[in-house]
């Protein structure tokens, strides 16, 4: 028997291509995702060569066109930006901290995210999540770790309507059949995109 070589060309497919899901859902559009780790004593050089506040209180975010740098951690920073700056984002820190007190690890193939925008975004997201999302608790420009169900998220709230969420890719037609569910007990407001 002759061998053969097979040549297998990957074919790089996103977690909710063809899936149906509740209109005020959609897949986030793409983008570059970073897990950042740096000590309290980096912190001032990391933003100076980001040119964004990373001191800011654990669970929120800092934001400028294009890129949003959410606080996970006393020492944990999920970034995302676009994707034709994710090259910059590596240059300005290897440049702004030559002393290498960081790790930038890209983990865009590990997560999707989605936007719920809606009236009923919070009422949905309570179905299923612990946390008390009423605007006073929950303010636009917060974002933490949290679950929805049984999956894992990072939740981070866009707009008084609007909610980004961040789920590993294993979970997400999961998150999104789950979300479709639920929007069947909210009926669709004219107003909802």
């Amino acid at each position: 028997m002759a061998d053969v070589a097979m040549t297998m060309t990957p074919v790089r497919r996103a977690p909710l291509d063809g899936l149906a899901g509740d209109p005020r859902a959609r897949r986030a559009v793409p983008m570059a995702r970073f897990s950042l780790r740096l000590p309290e004593a980096a912190i001032g050089a990391a933003s100076a060569s980001l040119g964004l506040d990373l001191a800011g209180p654990i669970n929120n975010v800092a934001e400028r066109e294009g890129c949003a740098i959410l606080r996970l951690g006393p020492d944990e920073w999920l970034v995302l930006a676009n994707d034709a700056d994710s090259a910059a984002i590596a240059a300005a820190l290897d440049r702004g901290m030559p002393d290498r007190r960081f790790s930038l690890v890209d983990i865009d193939h590990r997560q999707t995210g989605i936007v719920l925008d809606g009236a009923d975004a919070a009422d949905m997201l309570s179905a299923g999540c612990p946390l008390d999302l009423d605007l006073a608790a929950f303010p636009v420009g917060m974002a933490t770790r949290t679950i929805f169900a049984k999956a894992e998220i990072v939740l981070w709230r866009t707009a008084p309507t609007r909610f980004h969420i961040e789920v590993w890719g294993s979970f997400t037609s999961y998150v999104w059949a789950l979300l479709k569910e639920i929007g069947r007990e909210y009926p669709v407001m004219e107003n909802t995109p």
